[in-house]
């Protein structure tokens, strides 16, 4: 594996004449965890989705674990993905959700139930092991994609709204299980938009708006930028409403005929 887990140049994905991600850039290194913040619609959910290879991008390069995202074989074998909505069959119990996954990834079933095992019980599941997952709760549910993201080990886990939906006591389970991969340098790659675990536990904070990246910094130094208060919320939203206004700014030029629709100035 790579200094950097994750590497993206320019990438780009346009659907018709929109651009959902606008020649985004990153170097992410390994055994960190990077939160990725953005209002809703900012392109977040799209970014993700190149970065795994489900989505192809218009334009731009990127390689996870040193592994181009054009190389989808292999990329599954060292990432873990969980979407907003875990990819979860209803009519299984969890057990055997978990077991199917295993086998997908090539581990042999005595190696799987050990550690099928110890993760239903340390995310609380292990008594309901052999319900299945349509009696589940929306926190349970989660946590069965949370436990089959992460069970073949993979060298970068991405996370899209992991503590969405869980009880308090869960949502320490998984902000304690995602400082423990970090000890085991697996890098991680949060999106949230719940703040606080941004600031507890991300090494770097990367802030997209309208699919360009506004921001990249420390939660620290992030925080020393903003202007009212020094703090992630505040500092969130002050550069996405800068990156709004400069949208609007050249919308109204634009409308006005002061510069192109490429966006050059007119000589007049």
């Amino acid at each position: 594996m790579t200094d950097h887990a994750i590497i993206a140049d320019g990438l780009t994905k346009q659907f018709g004449s929109e651009h959902a991600v606008n020649d985004l850039s990153l170097s992410i290194p390994q055994g960190t965890v990077y939160g990725f913040l953005g209002p809703n619609g900012a392109g977040k959910t799209t970014t993700m989705r190149m970065l795994i290879a489900l989505t192809e991008p218009t334009a731009g390069t990127a390689q996870i674990a040193g592994v181009p995202i054009t190389d989808r074989a292999r990329l599954t074998q060292r990432i873990g993905y969980l979407p907003a909505e875990p990819p979860v069959f209803d009519e299984l119990t969890a057990w055997e959700q978990l077991r199917h996954v295993a086998r997908l990834h090539g581990i042999p079933d005595d190696e799987a139930d050990s550690r099928i095992e110890t993760l239903l019980d340390r995310f609380g599941l292990l008594a309901d092991a052999d319900k299945r997952i349509e009696s589940y709760s929306t926190g349970m549910t989660k946590k069965v994609g949370i436990i089959a993201a992460l069970f073949h080990d993979p060298d970068v886990v991405l996370l899209d709204e992991p503590t969405s939906g869980l009880d308090p006591r869960a949502a320490r389970t998984v902000r304690d299980t995602i400082a423990d991969l970090v000890t085991r340098e697996m890098t991680v790659f949060l999106s949230t938009h719940i703040l606080p675990i941004v600031d507890e536990l991300a090494d770097t904070i990367g802030v997209i708006n309208d699919g360009t990246l506004v921001a990249e910094a420390p939660p620290s130094e992030l925080k020393s930028q903003a202007d009212e208060s020094p703090d992630l919320e505040t500092a969130f939203l002050e550069v996405t409403a800068e990156r709004d206004t400069t949208n609007a700014e050249q919308s109204q030029l634009t409308d006005s005929g002061a510069i192109g629709s490429e966006g050059e100035p007119h000589v007049r």
